[in-house]
């Protein structure tokens, strides 16, 4: 299906100021660096990009707002988070509206990511209260043992398009509760949204007393990114996108000996066993694997189903996909929008041949749509391969809406089938069969950092802490105990007795 006509560039140009007004940003058009929106294909506005002098400003003035914000009482640092999220509440709308514009998520999905944001902002506002330390048993008489958690420094978040807003506030509202200070480096696909988000801060800071840069944001090509990363001043350098993003970043960082938070690529699968229920599965399936039109991290690439009931699934997902509304992101009744660039358009086409030279079947999907009406845009189908084995092309990720199917017929079988990837971020297994369910979440199930049962691969919740393993590159973000990579810990030794006791006995003098 195709949903309604498209907006007109002009249509989103004034949708896009008219949100921007209201949540205090003026637009300073003119420059060479370009906001774009996927639902044309076309420019929006020209925008000024960070020049080196404006990095380097950045530098100072978030290293010096460092040296006040880390001896603000913790609770009073929760303050700035709590009327960030207020001011996120009133302008969720507008938000939603920039992020579909900007980056072609359906409408529910723009506003679900907006709601994280307010959600992790509650979460850090707890957390202000709850940056426990441990008291440990000392060895000797008369001394007390402690740990406890100081703030880092400087926090280099460096974000990707497909959450251009929510990965940012996961960053920035645990690390300013923790007494960091933040210097956002956005994609270059989504810098609208980052003007907007950066406002709402820099208001809250202002109506709380903050230091005033406890936040900056630099837009600018990759340039801006590496001079973060390289500088001793960022303490920790948290980076979302793929894994070849990372494979720079991270030794890069490490050479310098500072911190790297790296959220990477994700190749998720999710097996489906015989008892599962069917319904379930084909609702979580085809959100995991088509929702944001497949450019999620935690997207749904390859599905793992037990021999007997393949056909019927499959059938199943392929009637679904027949039906899903592909067009206007802002129409309610669209259900995939289009793919962020043309490029992302190629790659996935390119990866369509490569699966079909190595023996994949197309069985849904795969046309270009609104090629009339958009020609600069990537509007496609959802597709469906069917594989025969897990193939290279199966095994790296393809940041569009392609679901590989493929076959077991034991659950060790699957587990092998679903760890032979690089990627190890999301997962999930729908069963009724509790057995099967726990062996999955088990040390010798999943290898992901994220493991589901009876729900798809997409869809993590705040509270818990968010990334992978193996080349997705072990960072945690948001929930959990994700805050400690926000500080550093010290552990302190008290003597309260009136002799120098040394450990293990040691006598000395």
């Amino acid at each position: 299906m195709t949903a309604t006509a498209l907006p007109t560039t002009e249509d989103l140009r004034t949708r896009a100021r008219a949100a921007l007004a209201r949540v205090g940003v003026t637009v300073e058009e003119g420059g060479d660096f370009q906001a774009r929106s996927p639902i044309t294909g076309e420019d929006l506005f020209g925008l000024r990009a960070a020049t080196a002098a404006d990095t380097e400003e950045a530098l100072a003035a978030s290293r010096e707002a460092f040296l006040a914000w880390r001896t603000t009482p913790a609770p009073r640092r929760g303050e700035l988070v709590r009327r960030l999220g207020e001011l996120l509440r009133e302008h969720k709308s507008d938000l939603g509206d920039l992020i579909t514009i900007e980056a072609g998520k359906i409408r529910s999905e723009a506003l679900g990511e907006v709601q994280e944001m307010i959600d992790i902002c509650d979460f850090a506002v707890g957390l202000s209260r709850q940056l426990y330390g441990r008291t440990i048993a000392s060895e000797r008489p008369g001394h007390r043992l402690a740990e406890t958690w100081h703030p880092l420094g400087v926090v280099g978040v460096i974000s990707a398009f497909n959450f251009p807003a929510a990965v940012w506030s996961w960053n920035t509202a645990v690390a300013l509760a923790c007494g960091d200070t933040v210097i956002w480096k956005p994609s270059e696909l989504t810098s609208l949204i980052s003007l907007a988000c950066t406002r709402l801060l820099d208001r809250a800071a202002e109506e709380v007393g903050a230091p005033r840069d406890v936040h900056r944001l630099l837009l600018g090509d990759r340039t801006v990114g590496e001079k973060l990363v390289d500088d001793p001043r960022v303490a920790l350098v948290s980076a979302t996108g793929s894994t070849r993003m990372g494979r720079e970043v991270g030794p890069r960082v490490a050479a310098r000996f500072g911190r790297s938070l790296l959220e990477l690529g994700g190749n998720n699968a999710a097996v489906v066993a015989p008892s599962a229920d069917l319904d379930l599965a084909v609702q979580g399936i085809v959100f995991a694997a088509a929702g944001t039109a497949g450019q999620r991290c935690t997207t749904l690439r390859r599905l793992i189903v037990h021999q007997d009931i393949a056909d019927t699934l499959i059938a199943r997902l392929t009637a679904a996909y027949q039906k899903l509304p592909i067009g206007d992101p802002f129409d309610e009744t669209t259900l995939v929008g289009p793919l962020i660039t043309p490029q992302a358009l190629d790659t996935m086409q390119e990866a369509l041949v490569r699966a079909q030279a190595e023996g994949g079947k197309i069985l849904a999907g795969g046309n270009r749509r609104l090629t009339d009406a958009a020609p600069r845009a990537g509007y496609v189908e959802p597709v469906i391969v069917r594989v025969d084995a897990q193939t290279d092309v199966v095994r790296e990720e393809t940041f569009a809406p392609i679901l590989y199917v493929q076959t077991y017929e034991t659950l060790e079988e699957a587990i092998a089938l679903h760890n032979d990837v690089p990627q190890g971020l999301s997962s999930s297994i729908f069963t009724r069969d509790q057995q099967e369910a726990e062996l999955f979440l088990s040390a010798e199930g999943s290898d992901c950092g994220i493991a589901n049962v009876n729900i798809g691969t997409s869809g993590a919740e705040i509270g818990g802490a968010f990334g992978g393993e193996k080349e997705t590159g072990g960072g945690r973000e948001s929930g959990s105990d994700a805050w400690r990579a926000y500080m550093r810990s010290a552990t302190n030794t008290i003597n309260y007795s009136s002799r120098l006791a040394l450990a293990q006995n040691v006598s000395f003098l």
